[in-house]
């Protein structure tokens, strides 16, 4: 027999409690909303994962007080330096890039998401329900009926006035509502790792990118004296002597001569890159955010701030159909999100092909261009473009 969720019904149910669906919630929750999130993981999160805090999701997370915890963690990046050949090439500073932020914040994944919980709870302590998976939607004109399993298993109901699918790239809401992807994988591969920071104190607060003949090699600094270093390694999927802490550390030293401890790494990952977007991202009372809707190249550490302005911008017009009983301006909404997206990748794009392989003349025009664009006065609009004041 199908159960009823306790509280059988809800302002809105949003599906994925990770930190894009969690801070959806907060940001709806503060505006007096009745909101449940359904969250299959019945774990708490752990791992560093995306690390990159970008000035406007900063600017959103003030509207639910998450700001000031993140900022008391994490470590504040305000410089950008470019190597390549054991030259440095430039430096891009972040001073002008936010009146508000002038940095890019780097903080464990599993951390944000524990200070965007906490707030969520304050504003609605019963709101996440892990160990919960949705498996059914009937679609009404003024609400949506929800099936799903609970954490014993047993199968439940749910009638929302909206449903949002922040259930990442392998959305279980967008494959229920028929939407299909289109997009492109890449060929290139990489592998990342977390270990104790060997660069010198003055280099603590910056973030570097090799771009020498044999790939890219990024880091950038971490909390607790450690940076997270991410190289690509070649094409097609990490083999698994290459998600190695020592093949890793070997790489990173060859490349970029960085004395980096095999010993010391606490996160090792080898990942490829794809690109792919939702044919719709709203169908009625249903509305697709994040990773959902739309997957980038991590490659400049847009992708969960993407989902996180996603956010921003829908809640108000989620507020706004709950009170006014309207069905929402998806196509509206839409039209800019998928805008933004599409930017985003283009830009995730050009990063990787700054840091592909190369020979020859393609390194000495790379590193010409790059010394060009960082000594130039619109440096200050590369800032701005990579801490995605655009968006």
């Amino acid at each position: 027999m199908t159960q009823d969720v306790a509280g059988s019904s809800t302002d809105v149910l949003v599906v994925g409690g990770g930190p894009v669906g969690v801070f959806l919630a907060a940001l709806l929750a503060q505006s007096g909303l009745d909101v449940q999130v359904w969250e299959r993981r019945d774990t708490t999160p752990w791992g560093s994962r995306a690390i990159g805090i970008h000035a406007p999701s900063l600017d959103a997370f003030a509207a639910i007080g998450a700001d000031v915890p993140v900022l008391a963690e994490a470590t504040l990046v305000r410089h950008g330096i470019a190597r390549s050949r054991g030259r440095t090439l430039g430096t891009l500073s972040f001073a002008r890039a936010s009146a508000t932020h002038p940095y890019v914040a780097t903080l464990d994944q599993h951390r944000t998401e524990g200070i965007l919980r906490d707030r969520l709870a304050a504003w609605s302590p019963d709101a996440l329900r892990t160990g919960t998976s949705v498996t059914a939607l009937h679609r009404h004109r003024d609400h949506v009926d929800v099936e799903g399993t609970g954490p014993d298993g047993a199968p439940i109901a749910l009638r929302a006035g909206f449903v949002v699918g922040a259930d990442g790239a392998r959305s279980t809401v967008r494959d229920l509502l028929g939407i299909d992807t289109v997009g492109r994988d890449y060929p290139d591969r990489y592998v990342m790792g977390d270990f104790a920071d060997p660069e010198p104190v003055s280099a603590r607060s910056t973030g570097l990118v090799d771009v020498g003949p044999d790939g890219v090699v990024e880091s950038f600094p971490l909390p607790d004296g450690r940076r997270r270093y991410v190289a690509l390694v070649g094409r097609g999927t990490p083999a698994d002597d290459e998600v190695d802490a020592g093949t890793l550390a070997r790489t990173v030293r060859e490349r970029t001569g960085a004395a980096v401890d095999p010993d010391t790494c606490s996160m090792l990952s080898g990942f490829r890159v794809r690109r792919r977007e939702a044919l719709r991202v709203g169908i009625g009372r249903v509305v697709l955010i994040g990773d959902a809707a739309h997957e980038i190249s991590p490659i400049g550490g847009q992708g969960m701030n993407l989902g996180w302005l996603d956010a921003a911008d829908l809640a108000p017009l989620l507020t706004a159909g709950v009170r006014t009983g309207s069905a929402g301006p998806w196509p509206g909404y839409a039209r800019r999100r998928q805008a933004v997206a599409r930017r985003a990748a283009r830009q995730a794009e050009a990063n990787m092909a700054v840091g592909s392989r190369a020979v020859g003349p393609a390194v000495l025009a790379r590193e010409a261009l790059l010394r060009t664009a960082l000594g130039l006065p619109t440096a200050d609009l590369l800032a701005r473009l990579y801490a995605m004041r655009w968006a």
